[in-house]
């Protein structure tokens, strides 16, 4: 489970911020909070602000850290010039000459079961910038342990590897680049713990759905199996059926290639109850409404969490959703019962009806918020204090209250003017 999650001088955040999933002392909504070890951790995290504010920042770095864990054992000397244009580098606050140039900065704590069934902790960081890896760190505990034991360190100068055999030691210096992290070249090499570490990267998952170009991509994506599985397509209808009991069946039919192309693709009808007729209509799942679209895209990745006990990492979960769903959602990774592998469920939002329904704790609500310098900043409901240095009790109106304001982190709206009027 992710316990914690640190950047810093990434995109509007030129400043640390932390997402901090441990939970604090308040008590409502107790089965949100997973004790593991000594750690007691949340599995929902809800981000509000503004429109420009931060949310989607926050989304960005824990998907670039991922990538770069993910890929950049790719990263070598030897590499091919469309190769290099093709690594993604980090966008480090650019309003401030001390940072437009300094790199990027990003750290995850979170458990893990290994391959043996022992929990363990890790602790895990780097920071880059467009030419180079000029920090990694990777620390170890047990469950039962109070202290982190250092398995590696690495700055510019020098890197220390308390943690590793001699060979081991010697097959990741000879392989390693600047650009190239320790943790990933060392996966690749079949070191075990840094596997575990890149597995659990590898294991998560992060939806963009604010991005145009990344919903036509999850639009198209199928479940496992879903083209030729029965088993697979009922458990689609089941899952549709919690919100919309119109859709009975799947119609799937691979397309015939026409090109090069080695993608296969396919035609997906979905079948309906006719209102006079034991028939059965069919619609293109295409032509289905947006929201529709939208679910039977995140289906896979809920499966995939769920079954794993994983982190889904969100942008806008309520974009074409009704609030009552998006909650079902929520509840969804609350609900032990449904959720008995501990997945956690990180989102951002702009569905203030959440804020109501007394479904989220005060420290899973979290806000970003920018100044006038175009910084952005990150923090709990549960940490805020109002005007007078007192924290927020559980039985305000959470929702009413942060429309007034007072807990920020809302647009700074004046009338709007559409031409150059006086």
């Amino acid at each position: 489970m992710l316990i914690q999650f640190r950047f810093k001088n990434y995109k509007s955040f030129k400043n640390e911020a932390v997402l901090d999933l441990s939970s604090t002392k308040i008590t409502e909504n107790a089965d949100n909070v997973v004790q593991i070890g000594h750690e007691k951790i949340l599995k929902l995290a809800a981000i509000y602000g503004a429109n420009a504010s931060g949310k989607s920042g926050i989304f960005d770095a824990f998907e670039y850290m991922s990538y770069y864990v993910i890929q950049s054992f790719k990263f070598d000397d030897e590499i091919s010039e469309r190769q290099k244009e093709n690594r993604i580098t980090p966008t480090p606050f650019r309003f401030s000459k001390e940072t437009k140039d300094a790199p990027s900065e990003f750290e995850v704590y979170f458990s893990r079961v290994d391959k043996k069934g022992k929990i363990k902790f890790y602790n895990y960081g780097f920071s880059v910038d467009a030419n180079q890896v000029h920090e990694e760190w990777l620390n170890i505990k047990s469950a039962s342990g109070r202290e982190y034991k250092n398995v590696f360190y690495r700055d510019l100068k020098e890197i220390e590897f308390p943690g590793l055999t001699s060979k081991q030691v010697e097959l990741i210096s000879e392989g390693l680049s600047d650009e190239t992290l320790v943790l990933s070249l060392g996966a690749k090499l079949n070191v075990a713990i840094f596997k575990d570490v890149r597995r659990w990267f590898l294991d998560n998952e992060t939806l963009n759905y604010a991005s145009l170009s990344q919903n036509v991509y999850l639009y198209r994506n199928m479940p496992d199996g879903f083209d030729s599985d029965v088993q697979v397509q009922e458990n689609v209808v089941r899952y549709f059926s919690s919100f919309d009991d119109g859709i009975v069946g799947f119609e799937v039919e691979e397309n015939q290639q026409t090109d090069d192309k080695e993608e296969t693709t396919y035609t997906i009808d979905t079948l309906h109850k006719m209102m006079d007729s034991a028939e059965r209509g069919t619609i293109p799942l295409a032509d289905e409404s947006a929201g529709t679209l939208k679910m039977f895209s995140l289906y896979p990745f809920l499966v995939s969490v769920i079954e794993k006990g994983n982190v889904l990492f969100i942008d806008e979960l309520n974009a074409r959703l009704h609030p009552l769903l998006v909650r079902n959602i929520i509840l969804l990774f609350a609900n032990k019962d449904t959720n008995p592998n501990n997945a956690q469920l990180i989102f951002t939002t702009h569905d203030t009806w959440q804020l109501s329904t007394d479904v989220l704790r005060r420290d899973e609500v979290w806000f970003t918020e920018k100044d006038k310098t175009g910084c952005s900043s990150l923090y709990a409901l549960s940490d805020f204090k109002d005007s007078n240095g007192v924290k927020i009790r559980k039985d305000e109106n959470y929702e009413k209250n942060y429309l007034l304001g007072n807990y920020g982190a809302i647009p700074r709206l004046t009338t709007l003017k559409l031409k150059g009027d006086k």
